[in-house]
């Protein structure tokens, strides 16, 4: 692994994904503010984190990601208190359940303001200071949902399209000034978020979260968790669309 010093943010760091990256991160020796909505529970597991650390390596910073006016000053305050950032994981995701005959406007605004514009939010305040310092990551934690427009979730589907299709606008931008963006599209993975969804071959968030960081070690633009779900996409993203819609996927 490269060698890395600073200060890592992660956005959704109380439970799945989130948790394990930022468990991951600290067990390297770096130093993480863990972001997320749950007070308790953030707490929680922040507290866990350092006694298996032996050390406070880890922080806990109570943030809805919903809250897209707080990104920049909560930013500033990380960095006031433990360092320049160099750095940042946007895991922060919601998924709710909707039926078939269901079209809630609350629900598709709720998963685009946090899916999309709350990674947006936080890259465009990672950006502005990685861009003047020539340097640093930000890692974008999409989905395989991103790739079609499914019947079940479209919500979901369209808010991770749209978050998909910004941070590579980003990379564009910042790749002429030595700033990696990693775009992670995980397939089925066991998180709260997806308990009880029945998901054939789930792995485990650690697994996923140790992919990531393999991802984000070899600066790879866009890194499917795990690899298979390249293939698998490719193949769906290829279903005509007379045929796709008569699908349940």
């Amino acid at each position: 692994m490269p060698s890395r010093s600073g200060t890592c943010i992660v956005v959704g760091a109380s439970s799945g994904i989130g948790l394990a990256v930022a468990r991951r991160l600290a067990l390297a020796g770096r130093k993480v503010a863990m972001l997320a909505r749950r007070e308790s529970e953030l707490r929680a597991q922040v507290a866990t984190t350092n006694d298996v650390l032996g050390r406070e390596g880890a922080f806990a910073y109570v943030h809805d990601a919903a809250d897209l006016d707080a990104a920049e000053p909560l930013f500033a305050r990380i960095e006031q208190d433990l360092g320049p950032v160099d750095e940042v994981h946007y895991v922060a995701g919601v998924m709710p359940t909707v039926a078939l005959d269901e079209f809630d406007l609350q629900k598709d605004v709720q998963q685009v303001q946090v899916n999309q514009l709350g990674c947006m939010a936080w890259g465009n305040a990672a950006a502005r200071r990685f861009q003047a310092r020539k340097a640093g990551c930000f890692v974008g934690v999409s989905s395989v949902a991103q790739d079609r427009g499914r019947v079940g979730k479209p919500g979901y589907h369209a808010s991770k399209a749209g978050m998909d299709t910004w941070l590579e606008a980003l990379r564009n931008r910042l790749w002429r000034h030595g700033v990696q963006v990693t775009t992670i599209r995980p397939g089925f993975v066991e998180t709260p978020m997806t308990a009880g969804l029945k998901l054939k071959g789930a792995i485990a968030a650690d697994t996923a979260a140790g992919l990531i960081l393999k991802a984000r070690d070899r600066k790879k633009a866009i890194a499917y968790v795990p690899g298979k779900w390249r293939l698998i996409m490719f193949v769906i993203r290829n279903i005509p669309s007379f045929v796709f819609r008569k699908l349940s996927i």
